[in-house]
């Protein structure tokens, strides 16, 4: 009787996204920092460049860096779709067990790597974001920046004081529940919260100042930015009961217009006033809440009715099966 041994397949550990545009003067040195970082640590990785569209030498720079290092995995887009479609398309392949996120610029360092690996694997979060504390941007960068933070936190709950901040980690569950589209990548910890994943926790990172380049973030973001909110918000509240939205306020409006209609109505009745009600501005302005009330309702009774007949109407997640 032979012996016969089965070897283990150690699970990949960490996966590294990074979404880039024109960043080709920034990727070497940062390739370099992160493969000095996983040998000093003995940690198995990839890195998986991610080029939305860049129009400098971005692609043959990583072309190289990958016929070099068999670590490094990459895509490339087309063209320009943005971050939120770098970042989704980079977690569909992702195979690590924590998976981390950082920008191409060299703003953020991957010396924060092994803590933040070891919050994810061994302290049991589902997503920790990283607090540029102390930033290297101006000041027509951090103040809007603050305001949609504190805007994000009183909406969603979630008690972060940097949601846009690029160093990221993920449990590997975490990422594969995401759907990243339009410029949602500020408020994945809200949609990660949705989608049943509450422990988040936040690290104190170092912002470093930008070597190479300009941002290219320009000020249409922070437009973006608030739009987004309003849909984040409305989606993760009622994206299965959309009549509970158009219904309150459809039926708020109709009470309120049903009710100065009926004051007008007995106020005449009883002889207080003798004008005529369609004399009385007040009057269009009920006839004007009893429509829009009406309208919210059946906007709300053809809402649910797609729901009803989506095929997504039951994308829930399963966390486990025996």
């Amino acid at each position: 009787m032979s012996d016969s041994s089965t070897s283990l397949i150690t699970p990949l550990q960490i996966s590294i996204v990074i979404p880039l545009f024109n960043e080709d003067e920034s990727l070497p040195p940062l390739h370099d920092w992160i493969v000095k970082v996983m040998q000093n640590n003995n940690f198995s990785y990839e890195i998986i460049f991610v080029n939305d569209g860049s129009t400098d030498n971005s692609w043959n720079v990583i072309e190289e860096l990958a016929s070099k290092n068999p670590n490094v995995r990459a895509i490339c887009f087309s063209r320009n779709y943005g971050k939120s479609a770098a970042l989704d398309a980079g977690f569909k392949i992702v195979k690590g067990e924590v998976v981390i996120t950082m920008d191409a610029d060299l703003q953020d360092s991957p010396d924060e790597i092994p803590e933040l690996y070891d919050l994810i694997k061994n302290q049991n979060f589902d997503l920790i974001s990283g607090w540029k504390k102390k930033r290297h941007d101006p000041l027509s960068k951090t103040i809007p920046t603050k305001l949609f933070n504190a805007a994000t936190r009183k909406f969603s709950g979630i008690k972060l004081n940097d949601f846009n901040c690029g160093l990221k980690a993920y449990k590997i569950d975490v990422v594969k529940t995401l759907n990243i589209y339009g410029e949602m990548h500020r408020y994945i910890p809200v949609l990660a919260k949705w989608n049943g994943f509450t422990k988040i926790g936040e690290k104190v990172v170092e912002h470093r100042a930008r070597q190479f380049g300009t941002t290219k973030f320009g000020l249409e973001r922070f437009t973006n930015g608030l739009l987004d909110l309003l849909s984040v918000t409305f989606i993760t509240r009622f994206k299965k009961k959309p009549m509970h939205f158009f219904g309150t306020l459809g039926l708020l409006s109709f009470v309120m217009g049903f009710g100065i209609a009926f004051w007008i109505l007995l106020e005449k009745l009883l002889g207080i006033h003798t004008r005529e009600p369609v004399a009385m501005p007040i009057f269009y302005i009920s006839l004007l809440a009893i429509g829009v009330g009406t309208q919210l309702f059946l906007a709300g009774f053809i809402a649910e009715m797609i729901v009803i007949h989506s095929n997504e109407r039951n994308d829930y997640i399963i966390s486990k099966e025996v």
